[in-house]
């Protein structure tokens, strides 16, 4: 059988354990389909009121990372999740995403490189994620039935030169889970990922929170999936639920033969 990805939409809370259980709803209507990876959105397991929330739950990350392993070993499937936090150094945590393989073996983590410092005109107003989150360093490309896997959050969809970077390391499916705020979806979100799947040529998942949070926080949704020429292969717009697509990987490779644009690429960005 063809090999499937899939996007949860979901709508986290502050508590840690209620959200795990909303993921489990969410898993028993997955398809049938295997080999299948599930993609979950950034801030999956704890969207707190502030840092200290998710320092809370990184004390306990190892306990979380258990039961996100049972998942898939019961469930029979692979799973990119979103983010969750991860004890660093000095009371601050990593914005990890972790990738499961069906076995239920972290195959890989991949720390949030870009933090979200930035004013908005919302109800939030301003965000300062680099007061209790520790930035990643390393790009992070995964083989997997589903292709090469390239590791990304949210925010680093502005940086395209963290995509490009994962493009060169072999990324033919990229994953961009996410909590963008209601303005900023609005404006950049749909613009931004079609730029960063065509610059790429490779398949764009993002997962995403979406509506009003329980700490006063409103997400845009619109969990998207984007085609190595930049087709919107499926969206959902609002509500808790996913959307899935079966790469082709035939077509991604047709697409970089008949358009090298990496070979032909005059700039190299150094990253890390």
């Amino acid at each position: 059988m063809q090999p499937m990805i899939v996007a949860m939409q979901m709508c986290s809370g502050v508590c840690a354990d209620e959200n795990i259980n909303q993921l489990k709803q969410l898993l028993l209507k997955l398809p049938k389909t295997r080999p299948l990876l599930v993609c979950l959105p950034e801030s999956f397991l704890v969207f707190g009121k502030s840092g200290q929330d998710a320092l809370a739950v990184a004390k306990q990350s190892d306990y979380y990372q258990q039961q996100l392993s049972a998942l898939c070993r019961l469930h029979d499937i692979w799973l990119a999740a979103g983010t969750l936090p991860i004890s660093a150094n000095n009371d601050r945590y990593f914005a990890a995403s972790l990738l499961f393989n069906s076995s239920g073996e972290v195959l890989a983590q991949y720390n949030k490189i870009h933090l979200f410092d930035v004013d908005v005109a919302d109800g939030t107003g301003s965000y300062r994620e680099s007061n209790f989150t520790q930035a990643g360093e390393n790009v992070v490309v995964v083989d997997s039935p589903f292709g090469k896997i390239g590791l990304t959050v949210c925010y680093d969809l502005r940086f395209s030169g963290l995509f490009s970077a994962l493009q060169r390391q072999g990324a033919e499916v990229i994953l961009v889970p996410s909590a963008f705020t209601t303005v900023t979806g609005e404006a950049h979100w749909q613009p931004l990922l079609k730029a960063r799947a065509i610059e790429t040529q490779s398949y764009v998942i993002a997962a995403a929170q979406a509506g009003q949070h329980e700490n006063g926080r409103a997400t845009y949704g619109h969990s998207i999936i984007i085609s190595p020429w930049g087709d919107v292969l499926s969206e959902l717009a609002n509500g808790i639920g996913f959307i899935g697509c079966q790469p082709d990987l035939n077509q991604l490779h047709a697409i970089r033969r008949d358009m090298p644009v990496q070979s032909h690429q005059r700039f190299r960005e150094h990253l890390l």
